[in-house]
C-alpha cells in the first residue's frame, strides 16, 4: 500500500511540476476567456459601422416613418434616382436600397437591393420596422364591417409578417434574387465542414507518425526513404482520403438536388392544374380567396441556392480544405515525431489547434457580419482563413481579398512544411527523451 502511494505521489508531482503543465494550466483559461470576449467586442465594434439605406416608397405608407438610429440611416429618394440606382448601384453612397411595392398591404413583401449580400442584422432591423408600420396601417383600416367581433380579434387580424426579399446586383447591373439566410447557412456549413475534416485528418496524421515511431517500424522504413518523403507521403495520402470523401458527398448532393428540383418542378406544374380544377368546382370560391396557389417553398430555396456562385464555392471548398489540411497536418506530423506519449502529444497539440478552435468560436459572428474587420482579418490570417473565408464567400467577397488570402495560405504552407520537415527528421529517431519547445527550435537549425 505504501509503495502504491509513493508511486502515486511521484507520478503526480512529476507532472504538476512540469513547466508546460503550469503554463498551460494558467494560460489556457485566460486564453479561452480572451477567445470568448474578444470576438464579442470586435463584433460590437463592427456593428457600429454607419450605413445609409436609400428608400423608394411610391405608396407613401412608410415615407419618413422609418426611424434611423446611430449607425443605420434611411434616406428617401425619388423615382428617377431609384431607376438610376437599379441600373448602376452607388455602393459608396448607399449600403442598400429599400423598395416598397405599391401592393405591400396585400403581398406583405418588400425588396432590399444592393451590390453585395445584405447582412443578417440589417435585414432583421428593416423588416421589423416595416412590419410595425404596416400593422399600424392595417389597424386603421379595420372597421366593424369586417365581421371581427371584438377588439382583441380585431388587433390580431392586423398582425403582419413582412417578407423582405434581398436582390443582389451584378457587375453589369443585372438583378439576381438572393437570400441572406441561405448564404449564411451554406457559409456556416462549409466552414464547419473544413474545421471538422482538418481536425480529424490532421490528428490522424499525428497518430500515424506516433504509431510508427513507437513500434520502431520507422527505423526500417527510413533505411530506404528519406524522413521528409515519409512525412510528405503520409500527409498527402491521408489528405486524399478526406478529399475523396468530400468529393463523393458533393457529387451525391448535386445529384440529389438535381433530382429533387426536377421532381418538385414537375409536381408544381401538376399541382397548379389540379388546384385550378378544384377551384372551378362549386363552393370553392371562398376557399380560393384564403388559400391561393403559391410557388413551392422548397423549389424556391433550391433556386436561391442556384443563384449563388456555386463554382466559386466548390473550388474554394477544395482549395481551402487542401490548404488548411496540409498546413495543420504538417504541424501535427511534426508533433507526432517529437513526442513518445499521448499525454505529451495533447499538451503540444493544444497551442497548434487554438487558431482553428478560435475560427469556430467566431464563426457565427462572421456569418452575421461578413464585411466587418473581424471577418476580414480572420480570413487573411492563414491559420484561420480556411474556415473563415468559406463563411464569407457565399455573401460575395472582392476578388482581390480571395486571391490575397490564397497567396498568404500557400506561403504559410511552404513555411510549415519546411519547419515540419526539420522537426520530423530529428524527432522521428529520438526515443526516451522528453523534448521541450527550446530543443525543438534547435532542431530547426541542425544541418543535414
Amino acid at each position: 500500500m505504501n509503495k502504491s502511494i509513493l508511486i502515486l505521489k511521484r507520478e503526480y508531482l512529476t507532472r504538476v511540476k512540469k513547466k508546460s503543465f503550469i503554463i498551460m494550466t494558467l494560460l489556457v483559461p485566460l486564453f479561452m476567456a480572451a477567445l470568448t470576449i474578444l470576438p464579442t467586442y470586435l463584433a460590437m465594434m463592427d456593428d457600429k459601422e454607419e450605413r445609409t439605406i436609400a428608400v423608394y416608397d411610391p405608396t407613401g405608407l412608410i415615407l419618413n416613418r422609418l426611424e434611423s438610429n446611430e449607425f443605420t440611416k434611411f434616406h428617401y429618394i425619388p423615382e428617377q434616382e431609384f431607376k438610376d440606382l437599379s441600373k448602376k448601384f452607388d455602393s459608396k453612397k448607399y449600403y442598400a436600397m429599400l423598395h416598397v411595392p405599391e401592393n405591400i398591404l396585400t403581398i406583405n413583401r418588400a425588396e432590399m437591393i444592393s451590390d453585395k449580400q445584405v447582412t443578417f442584422d440589417i435585414k432583421n432591423l428593416v423588416s421589423s420596422r416595416i412590419e410595425n408600420i404596416i400593422e399600424g396601417e392595417k389597424r386603421k383600416q379595420v372597421v366593424d364591417a369586417t365581421g371581427v367581433p371584438d377588439l382583441e380579434k380585431k388587433l390580431a387580424a392586423t398582425k403582419t409578417n413582412i417578407t423582405l426579399d434581398t436582390i443582389k446586383l451584378g457587375e453589369k447591373g443585372e438583378a439576381v434574387k438572393s437570400s441572406t439566410e441561405i448564404a449564411m447557412a451554406i457559409g456556416y456549413a462549409a466552414g464547419f465542414l473544413i474545421y471538422m475534416f482538418v481536425f480529424i485528418y490532421g490528428t490522424m496524421v499525428m497518430r500515424g507518425v506516433m504509431e510508427e515511431k513507437s513500434s520502431r517500424i520507422v527505423e526500417v522504413i527510413i533505411s530506404s526513404v528519406k524522413p521528409f518523403q515519409l512525412l510528405f507521403g503520409k500527409i498527402v495520402g491521408i489528405g486524399l482520403v478526406g478529399l475523396t470523401q468530400i468529393a463523393i458527398w458533393l457529387i451525391l448532393g448535386s445529384a440529389i438536388t438535381t433530382g429533387v428540383t426536377a421532381f418538385i418542378s414537375h409536381g408544381s406544374a401538376e399541382t397548379v392544374v389540379q388546384a385550378q380544377n378544384i377551384m372551378a368546382t362549386p363552393g370553392m370560391d371562398q376557399l380560393a380567396a384564403t388559400s391561393p396557389v403559391q410557388k413551392n417553398a422548397t423549389l424556391e430555396i433550391l433556386q436561391l441556392i442556384g443563384n449563388l456562385n456555386i463554382p466559386l464555392i466548390i473550388f474554394s471548398l477544395f482549395f481551402y480544405f487542401i490548404g488548411g489540411f496540409i498546413l495543420y497536418a504538417s504541424l501535427m506530423g511534426a508533433i507526432g515525431s517529437a513526442v513518445d506519449s499521448d499525454e505529451d502529444a495533447q499538451q503540444m497539440m493544444m497551442p497548434v489547434m487554438m487558431p482553428l478552435i478560435f475560427s469556430i468560436i467566431i464563426l457565427f459572428a462572421v456569418a452575421k457580419n461578413p464585411e466587418g474587420s473581424l471577418a476580414f482579418w480572420a480570413s487573411m490570417v492563414p491559420l484561420t482563413s480556411p474556415v473563415i473565408m468559406m463563411v464569407r464567400i457565399p455573401f460575395g467577397v472582392p476578388v482581390w481579398q480571395i486571391i490575397l488570402s490564397m497567396i498568404l495560405l500557400l506561403g504559410s504552407i511552404l513555411g510549415c512544411i519546411w519547419i515540419a520537415g526539420k522537426i520530423y527528421r530529428t524527432g522521428i529517431l529520438m526515443y526516451g527523451k522528453k523534448v521541450n519547445l527550446k530543443e525543438i527550435v534547435k532542431w530547426l537549425f541542425y544541418k543535414n
